[in-house]
């Protein structure tokens, strides 16, 4: 990581100083003006010590989550920043032009970087190298919930070996929901010290429901560090963001804060501004697009072009939704005999060889294309770019209380559900990713999902 970040920093500094001054530039006396090759070459190995210093190569943050991105953005912005301030301050007219080609380019580059090593981690983590290996220490349910969750993200780079789960009265040899064996009961710093030495672990995860007295969870903790093994802490939270969550030290005790979500009034006037701007962009992009599918869809069987369907959006509000149609007409009416052949999971009802699909829609369910009228119906405010998967009146006459929660925001065109497997999900892990979003919330977050987006219409996974 070093050495890319070394090459990319060269290349981006040096290709600023020869688009900006030319190969020949030097120092002319008479126009006090900085030699610009050394300046080169100083902040070139200033911008790689401000990455070290931001600890933009931690091990833990390599992999996943965007705190390796945020650490490499500010790095560089701080540097530059103080670029500025000192050119200020000892009255040196630095080119505007060579940092406004540097900045950019090199800060993108790193980016861009840091994401196909990632890539290349993330393939070598999900064949078992470079992994932290774990021993989950806490009670039987808490433990079998972290270390499923753990194997569901094994990109995170986190492999659970054994389990040991203190004061257990069934003293269990095997963990069955995980299948990790149990390493030990007791409650003593040295039982916990042995089982450590006997799997290998590289570190600890303390997990919900540890019976332990915290004096001896102290102890334990600066024998490892005396080890050199890692402590890791996994409070029983789930699906709670980054953003809203607080530490604050009050008499030696780490209390964690989680912030009620909201989305404010501020924040709504912004994602509703970014709605507009860029669904406005989009249907006028993508108009000749959108003519040329009308008329596929016209000539491919007889009926009407869109297709109107009623569904419900936020705070329960009904709506008619746009979409190309993609069935031959009386598709609705044929859902009762179709029903025995239902794959979906929960409520959606789904078939991956829907009798009722034209040939046309066949292909612009693939690619979502199906969905671009949808676009007027973010600009007229009933829907948003990134939201929950907007539901049919039948499905929300059954939610459950928590599901329920989906329709505190606008249903989106694209969301978390469309971006991790669309309809190959199960009904459970399609609420959970919606009410993530719910609860989690960030401009941001919708700038990531629309990217991501992107890939996922391309590839054409789950959908049907």
């Amino acid at each position: 990581m070093r050495v890319v970040d070394a090459f990319v920093i060269v290349w981006a500094v040096s290709g600023a100083y020869v688009i900006r001054f030319g190969i020949d530039a030097g120092f002319d006396a008479t126009r006090q003006e900085p030699n610009y090759l050394w300046l080169s070459a100083a902040l070139a190995l200033a911008w790689w010590v401000m990455l070290e210093a931001w600890n933009s190569r931690q091990s833990l943050i390599l992999g996943a989550g965007p705190d390796e991105y945020k650490r490499v953005a500010a790095a560089s912005l701080w540097l530059f920043g103080l670029v500025a301030i000192f050119s200020y301050v000892l009255r040196i007219d630095t080119a505007r032009g060579y940092v406004g080609v540097a900045l950019p380019v090199g800060l993108t580059g790193l980016l861009l970087a840091r994401w196909l090593l990632r890539q290349h981690l993330s393939v070598h983590r999900l064949r078992g190298g470079s992994m932290s290996r774990l021993l989950l220490l806490g009670g039987p349910n808490a433990v079998a919930h972290l270390a499923l969750s753990l194997h569901s993200a094994r990109h995170a780079g986190y492999l659970p070996i054994a389990a040991y789960i203190p004061g257990d009265i069934d003293k269990l040899a095997i963990e069955p929901q995980s299948g990790l064996p149990v390493l030990g009961h007791s409650t003593d710093t040295q039982s916990i010290l042995d089982a450590i030495d006997r799997c290998k672990a590289d570190a600890v995860a303390v997990s919900a429901g540890v019976q332990l007295h915290p004096q001896v969870l102290r102890h334990l903790g600066w024998e490892l560090a005396s080890r050199n093994v890692g402590l890791i802490m996994a409070p029983a939270l789930t699906d709670i963001a980054g953003p809203r969550i607080h530490t604050q030290q009050v008499a030696g005790l780490p209390l964690i804060h989680v912030t009620t979500p909201s989305l404010e009034a501020g924040q709504r006037v912004a994602k509703r501004l970014f709605d507009v701007l860029v669904s406005g962009i989009l249907i006028v992009l993508t108009s000749p697009i959108m003519v040329i599918l009308a008329l596929l869809v016209k000539l491919d069987s007889r009926g009407p072009v869109l297709f109107r369907q009623e569904r419900v959006g936020i705070e329960g509000t009904h709506f008619s939704m746009l979409k190309f149609r993609s069935m031959d007409v009386g598709a609705e009416a044929r859902l009762a005999e179709l029903e025995l052949r239902n794959e979906g999971k929960g409520l959606l009802f789904k078939i991956k060889d829907d009798p009722r699909v034209t040939r046309v829609g066949g292909v612009l369910r693939k690619y979502s294309l199906d969905e671009l009228p949808q676009l007027f119906n973010i600009l007229a405010g009933s829907m948003s770019l990134v939201g929950p998967r907007p539901p049919l009146p039948r499905e929300v006459a059954v939610y459950e209380h928590d599901v329920r929660r989906r329709l505190l925001v606008k249903p989106g065109l694209t969301g978390l559900w469309q971006v991790s497997g669309r309809s190959n999900l199960s009904w459970q892990d399609s609420v959970r990713l919606d009410l993530y979003y719910v609860e989690n919330w960030s401009l941001a977050g919708d700038l990531i999902i629309i990217l991501r987006t992107v890939r996922a219409v391309f590839h054409g996974t789950g959908a049907y």
